[in-house]
C-alpha cells in the first residue's frame, strides 16, 4: 500500500479527522538518517507522521516544522511538512540503543522506550504562514513518547480536544515494517454521547501498526473510531521530499563573506556540505569556491 492520507468530517461537521499510512516515508527517513536504528526510526517516524497530518491542515505554500528538543540520547528531532503532503526530517543521533521496556533488545516498536531516548525538554511547533514572523507554539514534553506530547500540545496551545495515534513498527533487522497515524479533533457542539463513544473506542483501540499489518486502510481505521456516517473529503498522496539544492548551499557559502570564502579556498582547497534532512552531499572544489568569491564581491 503506497503512502497516502485521508481527510474526513463526521458528526454533522463537528468532528474533523485525518488518517494516513507513512511506511514508505519512514523507511526513506530511516535510510537517509544513516540507516537509523529502531529507536530513532520510531521517534522520527512518529514525528514525521504528525508533521504530515499538521501540514495538510495548512494552505498554499505554508509549512509546519516540528521540533522535539529533549535531553535524552536521541538529541533533537525535526520534521518539516507542507500543505501538499511532502515531508522531510532528521534526528541528531540515529544510532542510539537502549533496553526496551520489557527487556527485549529489539522487536515491536510499541515496546521501545522512546520516552527514555527523547528525555525531558520541549516540543516546538513552528508554522510559516507567509507572514513576517512565523507562529511558534511550545509545550514541555509530557512523556517523550511523541503521541502524548502532541496531545498535550493540542490541549494547551490550540485548546482543541483531540484523540491521536502514531505508530512505527520496526522489525528485528532494523527495517521499518509499518508506520501511520490518525488524528481526531472535536469541534464545538459534539454531544456527550458521541464523545463517550469515541473515548470508549480509543480505550480499546489496537495499536495502529497492528491494523496496518492486517491490511487495514486509513479509511477503515477512521470507520472503526467514529460513530455514524463519515464524509471523506480528500485523499492525498504523501511522500518524502527535500527542497535542498546546490544553488541553496552555494548561497549559504556566499553568505559567509569574501574573507571566509577565500580562507576556505586557499587552506582547505574544497568544501563539502551535507543536507541535514536528506544527507545529500554537495562538493565545491577550489575553482568553484573562487567563483563564489567573485560572486560575493559582486554582491
Amino acid at each position: 500500500m503506497s503512502d497516502y492520507l485521508v481527510r474526513a468530517t463526521a458528526l454533522d461537521g463537528k468532528l474533523r479527522a485525518f488518517a494516513c499510512i507513512t511506511t514508505d516515508i519512514v523507511r526513506e527517513l530511516s535510510d537517509r538518517n544513516n540507516k537509523a536504528l529502531a529507536l530513532a526510526s520510531a521517534a522520527l517516524g512518529r514525528t514525521a507522521t504528525m508533521a504530515v497530518i499538521m501540514g495538510v491542515m495548512l494552505k498554499g505554500k505554508e509549512t509546519v516544522t516540528l521540533q522535539i528538543r529533549g535531553d535524552g540520547p536521541l538529541g533533537k528531532i525535526v520534521a518539516t511538512a507542507d500543505s501538499e503532503g511532502h515531508v522531510r526530517g532528521y534526528v541528531d543521533n540515529p544510532h542510539v540503543e537502549l533496553p526496551t521496556k520489557d527487556g527485549v533488545v529489539f522487536g515491536d516498536v510499541e515496546k521501545l522506550d522512546v520516552g527514555a531516548a527523547v528525555g525531558d525538554g520541549f516540543l516546538f511547533v513552528i508554522k510559516d504562514l507567509g507572514m513576517k514572523e512565523p507562529y511558534v507554539g511550545s509545550v514541555p514534553l509530557a512523556t517523550g513518547e511523541i503521541g502524548d506530547d502532541f496531545l498535550y500540545y493540542f490541549a494547551q496551545s490550540e485548546q482543541t480536544p483531540s484523540a491521536l495515534g502514531l505508530g512505527v513498527l520496526v522489525d528485528k533487522d532494523q527495517t521499518v515494517s509499518q508506520a501511520g497515524g490518525f488524528l481526531l479533533q472535536l469541534l464545538p457542539g459534539v454531544s456527550d454521547e458521541d464523545i463517550n463513544y469515541i473515548e470508549d473506542q480509543i480505550k480499546q483501540f489496537p495499536h495502529i501498526t497492528s491494523l496496518l499489518m492486517k491490511g487495514q486502510t486509513p479509511e477503515q481505521i477512521l470507520q472503526r473510531l467514529i460513530p455514524g456516517e463519515i464524509k471523506f473529503n480528500e485523499k492525498i498522496e504523501i511522500g518524502f521530499q527535500c527542497d535542498c539544492s546546490r544553488d541553496r548551499f552555494a548561497r549559504g557559502l556566499i553568505s559567509l563573506g569574501e574573507t571566509e570564502l577565500v580562507k576556505i579556498a586557499e587552506e582547505d582547497k574544497a568544501a563539502e556540505l551535507v543536507c541535514h534532512f536528506c544527507n545529500e552531499k554537495y562538493h565545491f572544489n577550489e575553482e568553484q569556491l573562487h567563483e563564489l568569491v567573485r560572486d560575493a564581491k559582486r554582491d
